[in-house]
């Protein structure tokens, strides 16, 4: 039997690109034929967490692994979150490496027998992971890769590189990912994302680790939903639902209405909405908790969603920005992407609006 494996897949986040991540993927090309790298969180919007698009990672991948890329050996591409659907994001990992493997394993051309024609195996670091990894896709080899690099993580490479005198941790970056981190700490979107990161920071001291309580509306109309934008930290220009903390003696679902009011001062013909009338509209059927304990990076916040379907008509009600919301408007769904969105917000909509 040939012991050559076709097609590896490493996924990761590379928030940024190590020498750690550099060194599984060398040795994964070693034993694999074409090695398919996955970058995670791919649509999701900036913040101290995730602070590179997937542009800019796939840039440093390319930039680290040129003769590799350009050969076809390295094949990188685009994996989104699924907050709270592994189901959602396993299936998007499946379908990734089946295009790609059905596309460059027969040269561009047509293949019969699916991905039985290939061996395929998943490439990772610590048995921990990669026992994880192959509960969700049994049905791939697994290729584990030692690496002397255990002490460090991208998270490390971040905490230094977000502070005032920004430290460029050289030592585990490649020279092209140490001089994207040294010219991108010199524009606006890095004092934007330093300015986050201070205030979550100083979050926790101020306010507690939680976990606290928040009611978010989502208010879909004739094919609109109604989404303000963050007017401050965390999350300052994103769009974001309605809502806001539940206050001491407010019902989570009063407290939903009342935020979706004060953020938008929403009104018909007759003037603003009142609560009464705003309840009816909600599908108490569709209410949900969104509790994913990394959902937002201020603390344990888990959030209770309430769909608001208001009638439909060619007039959409009028809205106005209020409170901390610096606007409010209505939004056609298919206008709206992911990385527009404030922390899992995108995940909230597209389980309440079922896009």
């Amino acid at each position: 039997m040939n012991d050559t494996i076709d097609f590896g897949v490493f996924i990761g986040r590379f928030q940024p690109l190590h020498i750690g991540h550099e060194h599984v993927i060398t040795h994964a090309l070693e034993r694999v034929n074409r090695l398919i790298v996955l970058v995670g969180s791919a649509n999701m919007a900036r913040d101290p967490r995730n602070p590179f698009t997937y542009a800019e990672r796939e840039t440093m991948l390319r930039a680290a692994f040129r003769h590799e890329v350009a050969e076809g050996r390295l094949i990188i591409a685009p994996l989104d979150d699924h907050l709270y659907s592994d189901t959602a994001w396993v299936t998007q990992v499946q379908r990734t490496v089946r295009a790609i493997v059905l596309d460059h394993g027969n040269h561009h051309g047509f293949q019969s027998h699916g991905l039985s024609d290939f061996r395929v195996a998943l490439a990772g670091y610590g048995k921990d992971a990669s026992s994880y990894y192959l509960k969700l896709f049994p049905e791939w080899e697994n290729l584990q890769i030692d690496s002397q690099y255990g002490t460090f993580s991208s998270s490390d490479v971040r905490q230094r590189y977000f502070q005032r005198i920004p430290d460029v941790a050289g030592s585990i970056l490649s020279t092209g990912v140490a001089e994207f981190l040294r010219h991108f700490m010199l524009g606006d979107t890095f004092r934007a994302l330093l300015e986050e990161a201070e205030f979550l920071a100083a979050y926790p001291a101020q306010w507690g680790k939680g976990p606290f309580v928040t009611a978010d509306a989502v208010v879909v109309q004739s094919g609109h939903i109604l989404l303000v934008e963050r007017g401050r930290a965390p999350g300052k220009g994103l769009l974001a639902l309605p809502g806001g903390f539940v206050n001491p003696a407010e019902r989570i679902r009063d407290a939903a209405i009342r935020e979706l009011r004060e953020e938008t001062s929403i009104s018909d013909g007759k003037g603003q909405i009142p609560p009464a009338m705003l309840a009816s509209f909600i599908e108490d059927s569709r209410s949900r908790v969104f509790d994913a304990p990394n959902r937002s990076l201020r603390g344990r916040i888990i959030t209770h969603a309430f769909l608001f379907r208001l009638p439909e008509r060619r007039k959409l009600f009028s809205v106005k920005g209020g409170d901390d919301a610096a606007h409010a408007r209505w939004y056609r769904f298919g206008d709206l992407s992911p990385e527009m969105l404030f922390e899992d917000h995108w995940s909230i909509i597209e389980e309440m609006a079922d896009l």
